[in-house]
């Protein structure tokens, strides 16, 4: 792909300027050389830093490069295949792309293909704009089990990354699945494992995924919070789209949602907090009766959080998880609310 394009959030942006070349003859302002300019990184952050380059530098030259051979950076690894709507915002970035000023190299590998100091004697600008590529430990017991997976090695491959197109996450020798987390990305993962593939068909997802997805024997998703309803960190959006997932029923603990009045204060000072709130409230009120149909279902466990991954019979994979309750305290200073354990301890796979 000779020229390129891209999407969501890089987590690093870095400006690294060498000064302006001039020559010798008389004006200055006629005889400045074109700002050259070197983008890496061609997700969102790096397209958005090409476009204003374009747009605010007359005559500037941009070249974008990459590690990978294609672009969109997140567009095309970390927006849920359900959520076309969201990668709309490659016909902006294509545009830039299409610009005769900017070219887009793939392939090419900052620190093994390419130096930094080579950018910087090459280019009047070097932004670096690539997301972070690692996954935060929990620091826990059991964590090295097969069958625990980060949220981006799931996402990566569910839409085809290159680097994960071989996890094979095992959907077939269990019933059940749990996401540590019910932030928005916490949500897109529930709403794969548990939306009808004929949907998924649909979508853009990779195949070898949809594949897998079909034969998945998982029937219940578990989305397991530290802190209480208010505090999910997931947008009403994202929430009201998996509670109406067809043939699936949800489960909520209507204690959970009895609320403390400084989870009041929080809902009056936000409408998302408030509005997520009334949300898991219907749900839990429209979904009270426990069907004995074939649907499958999704839990919402607050108050939780890991201790340790339990093993199995085989003793190498992931059989259950430990939770410790939690309650909520102020922090002392922000007057935030956190999570603090209370030393009660359950596995999960008899929360119900």
């Amino acid at each position: 792909m000779g020229r390129g394009v891209l999407l969501p959030h890089a987590r690093r942006l870095m400006l690294l300027l060498r000064p302006m070349g001039f020559s010798t003859s008389a004006s200055v302002a006629s005889t400045r050389e074109p700002l050259h300019v070197c983008v890496v990184g061609s997700g969102p952050a790096g397209f958005y830093t090409a476009e204003k380059m374009l747009k605010g530098h007359e005559g500037a030259q941009v070249d974008i490069i990459d590690r990978l051979p294609t672009p969109f950076g997140l567009v095309r690894s970390g927006v849920a295949p359900d959520h076309p709507e969201t990668k709309i915002v490659v016909n902006q970035f294509s545009r830039v792309a299409a610009n005769a000023r900017c070219s887009f190299f793939g392939n090419v590998t900052l620190g093994s293909d390419v130096s930094l100091s080579e950018l910087r004697k090459t280019y009047d600008v070097v932004v670096l704009a690539y997301g972070a590529e690692s996954d935060r430990s929990f620091g826990i017991p059991g964590e090295d089990l097969r069958g625990i997976h980060s949220a981006r090695e799931f996402v990566w491959w569910y839409n085809g990354h290159p680097d994960l197109c071989n996890l094979a996450p095992d959907l077939k020798n269990t019933d059940s699945a749990v996401v540590l987390g019910q932030g928005n990305v916490a949500l897109d993962v529930a709403r794969i494992l548990l939306r009808c593939t004929t949907e998924l068909a649909s979508t853009d997802i990779a195949g070898y995924a949809l594949d897998a997805l079909r034969r998945s024997t998982i029937r219940k998703v578990f989305l397991v919070g530290r802190r209480g309803p208010v505090q999910a960190a997931c947008t009403a959006k994202e929430l009201r789209e998996i509670l109406g997932l067809k043939n699936v029923h949800v489960c909520i603990k209507e204690a959970d949602l009895v609320t403390s009045p400084a989870d009041k204060e929080e809902m009056r000072n936000s409408r998302i907090k408030r509005r997520v709130h009334e949300l898991l409230s219907k749900a839990a009120t429209v979904h009270q009766e426990k069907s004995n149909d074939d649907r499958k279902e999704l839990h919402f466990v607050f108050f939780r959080k890991p201790t340790r991954f339990l093993p199995s019979e085989d003793g190498t994979t992931v059989g259950a998880v430990e939770l410790e309750k939690t309650l909520l305290k102020d922090d002392g200073v922000t007057g935030k609310q956190v999570a603090v354990g209370t030393g009660e301890f359950e596995d999960l796979k008899y929360w119900f």
